[in-house]
């Protein structure tokens, strides 16, 4: 997966989820902190460097905090000085929704879990070899599933 693959998908359209989860925001606010509820369902951010996530490196797989799917192997984390845990790729091509967004003046991808949709931070094409991607991800939007 690459920065071309992602525009594709956002341009295009997304790759087929393997399960589709919907809830009613009654049923979300009642699952989630306030905190979880506002970053996944209104596309809130979290302050850089706050998330408990951040500097986590146990090994896992870390999942939305939403629905349960598996989003990123710890195996594909890096520390981006960003503030955000950041990764390269995720586990699978379709665990990921892609869309372009343009709110604060800028061009940017946001990524969502392609399951329940819930907002997880954006991507960008300054990460690490071999992808170039840094998924970045608000830690509020993620659980770390330990091994």
């Amino acid at each position: 997966m690459n920065w071309n693959d992602i525009v594709k998908f956002a341009e295009q359209g997304n790759p087929t989820p393997d399960r589709v989860v919907t809830k009613t925001e009654e049923e979300w606010k009642a699952q989630l902190t306030p905190e979880q509820y506002r970053i996944t369902r209104h596309k809130g951010t979290e302050p850089a460097f706050s998330g408990d996530l951040c500097h986590t490196y146990d090994k896992g797989k870390y999942a939305c905090i939403c629905c349960g799917t598996p989003l990123f192997d710890s195996s594909l984390k890096f520390d981006s000085q960003s503030g955000w845990p950041s990764f390269t790729e995720p586990i699978k091509e379709n665990a990921i929704k892609y869309e372009k967004d343009t709110s604060y003046g800028m061009v940017r991808v946001e990524v969502m879990c392609n399951v329940c949709d819930g907002h997880l931070g954006h991507v960008f094409p300054d990460g690490p070899p071999p992808s170039g991607l840094r998924f970045c991800i608000n830690s509020e939007s993620i659980k770390l599933m330990a091994e």
